[in-house]
């Protein structure tokens, strides 16, 4: 009995690893050009403080990963909904990619639009996968929301 409990979370462990994993990776870009480069922009009225974004990523992952491990018991590995999880995932990396390490504001607001279409749409799948599923991914598609919008006013402050 214990074996098929621990069977049945490796799914769960999974997503959470390969989630958490994309997190990691953007903080490694991320982490260094906070003190320098970042921190010698001008902020917008809207910027959280710094220590915000640690705590609510972390959790934004989690639920990002149990709401894909939920719907993927429903949908399958093959489904249109996991293959946008991971379409949305690497969307999420490239974005650190493109603010924080290349220091390309442009590139990246324009990026997090397609990363938004991608979390709505992954979101709707879920939704029909599993209802729990979906809302899990509303949290991340509003701070997604909200990140275009202090991109773009960074973009706005610092041409």
């Amino acid at each position: 009995m214990i074996d098929d409990e621990k069977k049945s979370r490796r799914p769960l462990l999974a997503f959470l690893l390969v989630t958490l994993a994309v997190g990691a990776l953007g903080s490694v870009v991320t982490t260094p050009a906070i003190p320098g480069w970042y921190a010698g922009l001008n902020h917008p009225s809207i910027a959280p403080p710094n220590w915000v974004f640690a705590p609510v990523w972390t959790t934004l992952y989690v639920m990002m990963a149990v709401a894909a491990w939920r719907a993927w018991k429903v949908a399958g590995t093959r489904s249109l909904a996991i293959n946008m999880y991971g379409v949305q995932l690497a969307l999420n990396l490239l974005w650190s990619m493109f603010f924080f390490g290349l220091h390309r504001m442009d590139w990246a607001f324009a990026e997090i639009i397609l990363l938004i279409l991608s979390i709505a749409v992954c979101t709707v799948l879920f939704w029909r996968a599993c209802r729990i599923a979906g809302l899990l991914m509303l949290p991340y598609l509003a701070w997604t929301i909200f990140a275009a919008n202090l991109n773009w006013a960074f973009l706005a402050l610092n041409p």
